[in-house]
């Protein structure tokens, strides 16, 4: 897991961001160095939780091993995912992530409204690494 990207789980699942005092812009990833804004002069920085749901403002589907950081196994044939950009609409920003599992470009329409939800991003006999995933409301479980 990525300290302080997100908290929670199930219907508590919450992506986590940052917001300029001085300007309000919202950052995700979260910024706690200053504020990106170029015509900010700057306020205090404070962790806020991001909208839950959102609706899809562009998707498609990954036919190749990513390079890293991304974690795969080179023994391991690739499996091709599909990666979805969520449009918060009260922050004013677009999240990038995976699907959930069992989630195709079939599946999807742009508009649709999707959910962030907690999803594995890699495993061995030791760790579990957790990040976020989308997942449209009313498909799949």
């Amino acid at each position: 897991m990525v300290a302080g990207w997100f908290t929670g789980d199930g219907d508590a699942f919450r992506l986590l961001g940052t917001r300029c005092s001085a300007c309000s812009t919202v950052f995700f990833p979260r910024e706690d160095t200053h504020c990106r804004n170029p015509y900010c002069a700057g306020g205090r920085l404070v962790e806020v939780p991001l909208s839950s749901h959102g609706r899809v403002w562009s998707y498609t589907d990954s036919r190749y091993r990513p390079p890293s950081p991304y974690v795969t196994d080179p023994e391991l044939p690739w499996v091709p995912c599909t990666l979805i950009a969520v449009e918060l609409p009260a922050e004013r920003l677009v999240v990038l992530g995976q699907a959930a599992p069992g989630i195709t470009v079939a599946d999807l329409a742009v508009g649709m409204e999707a959910r962030a939800v907690a999803g594995v991003l890699h495993e061995d006999a030791e760790t579990t690494w957790t990040t976020w995933q989308w997942r449209p409301t009313g498909v799949g479980a």
